[in-house]
């Protein structure tokens, strides 16, 4: 237990100094390639000089400052009240990241969880039945999923609940958003979100479901085919046995390691998604950070990505230590 203790304080530690580099060269990054200066000198009619650097300075996004003393601001800023600084507009963006960031986790939690156990399951159902109808079918229909570009099949879905919308003379399926409103009840607050979240959560399940499957489909037959599987076989474990015991809990050890540096990517990733169902999430909003100028914005996504993925990667050697009794807490 205490080399356990140990070893999670030391990754914890390596991760706080990895995720303060990061974001520190994500800072200095945004502020040499951004101008919020810019977002004030194009409107019309201009804005005073004056009122200009004002504005920059109150938002700590004045080139005229040295880069250096608006980094040990925003840093003192972050480390203090973990305050993540000011868009040009001059609004907060502890705020904007908070209903964005709420917005993604609706979105995309059901959907991530789905994905994971459909994906992985058909990669381990398939992989045991190779060569056979049902490998065929289920390959067959993830690479046709594969090739589908995120938009066609959303928009796809979307057509095809519009029909059935029109065909039942009910709404039964929300095209955008997340809610319809406020409601007296929870449950009719959940039957309303699950209306809204139905579509958007069927087409990322199907985006990231088909991925996992071939990928664990490839990861399960390599291991069913090595020798350590051959030997169990030899000593009287019967093909199931064998798999279960040994080549499955080999092959899950990879496919954790892809689950959990996508993280990052399903929350800031689900960008055309996002656009397609109206949902304002942290996709979008990373997107309209970099073309606004939002140096601010942009940082702290970079720095809330890096989490995810280094947490993911420590879920993930947890996870492979379960798994395999050789790989030492060391």
């Amino acid at each position: 237990m205490a080399r356990f203790v140990w070893y999670l304080t030391k990754r914890i530690l390596s991760y706080i100094v990895m995720i303060f580099v990061a974001t520190s060269l994500t800072f200095f990054l945004a502020s040499a390639f951004m101008s919020p200066r810019s977002n004030y000198e194009q409107r019309t009619p201009r804005p005073p000089q004056d009122s200009i650097e004002q504005s920059l300075y109150k938002a700590n996004l004045n080139d005229k400052t040295p880069v250096i003393e608006r980094y040990q601001k925003w840093l003192v800023g972050v480390v203090t009240h973990f305050d993540w600084g000011m868009a040009p507009d001059g609004s907060s963006i502890n705020t904007q990241m908070s209903s964005k960031f709420l917005a993604s986790v609706q979105l995309l939690t059901l959907a991530t969880i789905l994905s994971i156990f459909i994906g992985v399951g058909l990669g381990v159902y398939t992989a045991q039945r190779q060569y056979q109808w049902q490998d065929r079918f289920f390959s067959g229909v993830a690479s046709l999923f594969m090739v589908i570009p995120t938009v066609v099949l959303a928009i796809l879905i979307v057509f095809a609940a519009i029909e059935i919308n029109a065909l039942t003379g009910s709404r039964i399926f929300y095209v955008t958003g997340l809610s319809s409103g406020n409601f007296p009840t929870f449950f009719e607050w959940l039957l309303d979100f699950l209306q809204h979240i139905f579509l958007p959560t069927l087409v990322l399940t199907i985006v990231s479901s088909v991925g996992y499957h071939l990928t664990q489909r490839t990861y399960l037959l390599d291991e069913m085919h090595a020798d350590y599987v051959r030997t169990a076989r030899a000593k009287g474990l019967t093909r199931k046995q064998a798999i279960r015991r040994h080549a499955l809990r080999a092959s899950l050890i990879p496919t954790a390691v892809n689950v959990a540096f996508s993280i990052a990517g399903i929350f800031t990733g689900a960008v055309m998604t996002e656009k397609i169902f109206a949902i304002h999430g942290l996709g979008e909003y990373f997107i309209n950070c970099i073309n606004n100028n939002n140096i601010h914005g942009a940082v702290a996504v970079a720095a809330f990505s890096a989490a995810c993925t280094l947490v993911g990667a420590l879920l993930a050697d947890l996870f492979a230590a379960a798994l395999d009794p050789r790989i030492k807490m060391s």
